[in-house]
């Protein structure tokens, strides 16, 4: 599967397809067998949608060999992966790997190449939320985008979660307003025929 390419959720509404793997990691130091979900320092589960062709992904290495583990790809996914999946596929992942010595990161760390799609060429509409914490910002801003969604595009309950975790992104619009967060939840119009 290449850039470029659709899911066709409904007939009038397309969902570009950018491939990449929701995880990519390498073994943590700490002794014991390790699951790839929940991400941590030295990546995992991580579900970076910007992680497409092109990327470089810097990952700290904690024990001898790495010991890189990747997989788990998409074919689209926005932000958040709300409702607990993207676009998932079937496909082939082919990585180039280096050694840098005298670049040392404790977290991943990333360079994405330019959006591979057209997805927010025409705008978006927003919901927000304010709270004292990010998580309930972001319900409270994907309840709102929801409740639009069912409205304006008369999507089921279901089907507005699942396209929101294909297309919609979170991004934390404030942090320094105490003692509230705020959460944006942007749902791109271009996906609209």
């Amino acid at each position: 599967m290449r850039s470029g390419t659709f899911a066709h959720f409904r007939p009038d509404i397309r969902v570009p397809l950018a491939p990449f793997p929701g995880v990519v990691g390498l073994a943590p130091a700490e002794l014991g067998p390790h699951l790839t979900s929940p991400p941590r320092q030295v990546g995992g589960n991580m579900d970076i949608r910007q992680l497409v062709a092109g990327s470089t992904l810097y990952l700290p290495v904690e024990v001898p060999g790495a010991l890189l583990s990747a997989g788990d790809l998409h074919g689209a996914q926005g932000d958040g992966e709300v409702s607990g999946t993207g676009i998932e596929m079937e496909g082939r992942l082919t990585l180039r790997l280096s050694v840098l010595k005298d670049f040392p990161v404790t977290q991943p760390q990333f360079r994405a190449p330019p959006e591979p799609t057209n997805l927010w060429s025409q705008g978006s509409y927003a919901a927000t939320g304010h709270a004292p914490d990010v998580m309930s910002a972001a319900r409270t801003a994907l309840e709102g985008l929801i409740r639009h969604m069912q409205r304006e595009y008369r999507l089921t309950l279901p089907q507005a979660y699942v396209l929101a975790s294909t297309c919609v992104d979170l991004r934390i619009s404030q942090i320094v307003d105490a003692p509230n967060y705020t959460v944006s939840a942007l749902l791109p119009l271009g996906i609209f025929g």
